[in-house]
C-alpha cells in the first residue's frame, strides 16, 4: 500500500472511528484506576482485573445456555457481563482488603493480582475447554453494538457516531464516553468525590473532618475494580468474541500511563486515552506498508515511554514552581 493511501485512511472519519475502538479498552480501566488513585490507593492490578473479567464473561456467557436453557439469547451476554463486573468488584475488596486490614503493600498485592490471573485464566480455561490457548471451542455471546438513529446520513458525522461501517460502536465504547463525564461530575461536583480527593491530598485533614479514609479507600479499590472488568469485558466480549491468553497485552500498566499523561483529570485522562489508542490505530495503519513490523509494534511502548518522561518532568516543574512560591513567601515574611 502506498504511502499517499495511508495517509489519506489516517486523515479520514473512519481512522477516527476506529481510534474509538482502540482507545475504549484504555479509558474504562484508566477511568477506575483514577478513581482509586485519587483516593490515595494506586490499583496497579487493572491488568489482572481485565483479565479475569474477560475470562469470566466468556466462560459465564458460553455455559449460560447449558445453566438456563429457556432464558433468551440477550439474557447470556447480560450474565457473562454481570458475572465479569462481579469479578472485578470482587478483586478490588481483596486488594482492599490485604492493604488496609492486613497492613501489606498495595504495590506488592497489585503485582500478585496480575500474576494471578495471568496464570489463573490459563489454567481454568484448560481446565474447562481443554485449549491453552483460547475459548474458540466455546461458542460463547457477544455484547451488542449500538447504532444511533439518524445520523448515518449525514457525511462525516454518521462515520464518526456510528463507525465506518454504519452498524454503530459496541455499547461498551458507549459507557466509556458516559463514564467519562459520570466521573468528572463525581469528582468536582458531588461531597463524595470531594470527599474522595481529599482522602487522597490530605488524609489526615479528611479524617479530622470526620471522613472515613479506610471506607472511602475501600469503595475507591472497589468502583476501580468494576469500571477495569468492563475494559476486560470489551476485549473478550466486544472487540473480539473470544477469550485468549494474556489478551489484555499490557493494556491495564497504559490505562496506568494515561491517568498520569492526563495530569489525573477525567478529560486529561480521555484525552490521553485517545492519545494511546491513535499509536495503536496509527501502528495498525503503517503496518499494510513496507515497514519491519518491529518498528510498528514499538509505537505504543515508545508513547508510553514518552507519556511518563512528559509527566515525571512537568510534575519536576511543579514541584520546582511550589518550592520557589514558598521561599519567595518566608522570604517576604523574614523581611
Amino acid at each position: 500500500m502506498s504511502l499517499e493511501v495511508v495517509l489519506q485512511s489516517i486523515f479520514s472519519a473512519a481512522f477516527i472511528a476506529t481510534v474509538i475502538r482502540v482507545s475504549t479498552p484504555l479509558i474504562l480501566p484508566a477511568m477506575g484506576g483514577l478513581i482509586s488513585e485519587l483516593g490515595g490507593a494506586i490499583n496497579i492490578a487493572l491488568e489482572g482485573v481485565m483479565l479475569a473479567a474477560a475470562f469470566t464473561g466468556v466462560i459465564v456467557s458460553g455455559f449460560a445456555p447449558q445453566w438456563f436453557p429457556a432464558a433468551p439469547e440477550w439474557a447470556y451476554a447480560l450474565a457473562g457481563g454481570v458475572a465479569g463486573v462481579l469479578v472485578g468488584m470482587v478483586m478490588g475488596w481483596l486488594i482492599a482488603f490485604f492493604h488496609l486490614e492486613l497492613k501489606t503493600d498495595i504495590i506488592l498485592t497489585g503485582l500478585a493480582i496480575n500474576i494471578l490471573a495471568s496464570g489463573g485464566t490459563i489454567f481454568l480455561m484448560f481446565s474447562l475447554t481443554g485449549d491453552k490457548g483460547s475459548t474458540s471451542t466455546l461458542d460463547s455471546a457477544q455484547l451488542p453494538a449500538v447504532q444511533l438513529p439518524f445520523v448515518n446520513n449525514i457525511p462525516i458525522l454518521g462515520t464518526l457516531l456510528n463507525g465506518e461501517n454504519g452498524a454503530g460502536y459496541n455499547i461498551m465504547s458507549y459507557i466509556a464516553f458516559v463514564l467519562v463525564a459520570v466521573v468528572w461530575v463525581f469528582l468536582y461536583r458531588m461531597p463524595a468525590g470531594v470527599h474522595l480527593r481529599a482522602t487522597g491530598e490530605m488524609p489526615e485533614a479528611a479524617q479530622s473532618i470526620g471522613i472515613d479514609i479506610r471506607r472511602t479507600r475501600y469503595w475507591a479499590l472497589v468502583a476501580s475494580g468494576a469500571c477495569a472488568a468492563l475494559g476486560g469485558l470489551y476485549l473478550s466480549m466486544g472487540y473480539l468474541s473470544i477469550f485468549q491468553a494474556n489478551m489484555t497485552a499490557g493494556r491495564g500498566f497504559i490505562a496506568l500511563a494515561v491517568i498520569y499523561l492526563g495530569n489525573r483529570n477525567p478529560i486529561g485522562t480521555l484525552i490521553a486515552a485517545l492519545i494511546f489508542g491513535t499509536a495503536s490505530a496509527l501502528g495498525t495503519r503503517l503496518g499494510t506498508m513496507a515497514i519491519p513490523p518491529q518498528f510498528v509494534e514499538m509505537i505504543p511502548p515508545v508513547v508510553t515511554i514518552a507519556a511518563l518522561v512528559i509527566y515525571n518532568i512537568r510534575r519536576r516543574a511543579r514541584i520546582n514552581a511550589a518550592a520557589r512560591r514558598f521561599q519567595e513567601q518566608a522570604e517576604a515574611a523574614h523581611s
